[in-house]
């Protein structure tokens, strides 16, 4: 081989090492957008809570993996007419014994998550799998349960319950919807 030969040869072989690297931080990027849509806010919790990002995207793709394996139902209309009168009941007793009104909540929302197909048996799981699809709320979701919590202790102020019920019902309201584009499956393909 000449060395002009051998140049050219480097040459490509360094620009193809160039479009390699080019490439694989582009798929770095979109899947970290990607990741972002869909965890929403609890993408950057998950950043602050894990050492590195990297170990907390693995994470969030472990839940998709584990979400993706769950059978999630739609509600039938009469089901979630049902779901929505219960609410409204209540919210009616949450006047008279507020305690009381957070805890039902909380155990009617676990009820519709149950009947869409969520894990309900712990509350880590109940986080971690709301997270695939309702990364939006799931915060609101962890304050109303700690409230809860509290409540339970009688160590929660009237107005912290009124937060809890406001908390309860957002996430209620999302698995209540049929038409949530973040409860819908993604398609393996589609990531």
């Amino acid at each position: 081989m000449t060395t002009e030969t051998l140049i050219w040869v480097a040459v490509v072989v360094v620009v193809v090492a160039a479009i390699a690297a080019i490439g694989y931080v582009v798929l770095q990027q979109q899947r970290r957008a990607r990741l972002r849509d869909r965890f929403g806010p609890e993408y950057e919790r998950m950043v602050s809570e894990h050492e590195s990002r990297s170990d907390a995207e693995q994470e969030m793709l472990a839940r998709e993996q584990r979400f993706d394996q769950l059978d999630i139902r739609q509600l039938d209309s009469d089901t979630r007419e049902n779901y929505a009168k219960r609410w409204l009941e209540v919210q009616e007793r949450f006047v008279d014994a507020p305690g009381f009104a957070v805890t039902e909540a909380d155990q009617l929302v676990t009820s519709v998550m149950s009947d869409r197909g969520y894990p309900t048996d712990d509350f880590d799981e109940k986080i971690s799998t709301l997270s695939v699809g309702h990364g939006a709320t799931l915060d609101r979701y962890r304050q109303a349960h700690e409230i809860s919590g509290r409540a339970a202790r009688k160590e929660a102020s009237t107005e912290e319950l009124r937060q809890a019920m406001v908390h309860y019902r957002a996430l209620f309201d999302e698995l209540l919807r049929n038409d949530s584009p973040n409860t819908t499956r993604h398609e393996p393909g589609g990531r």
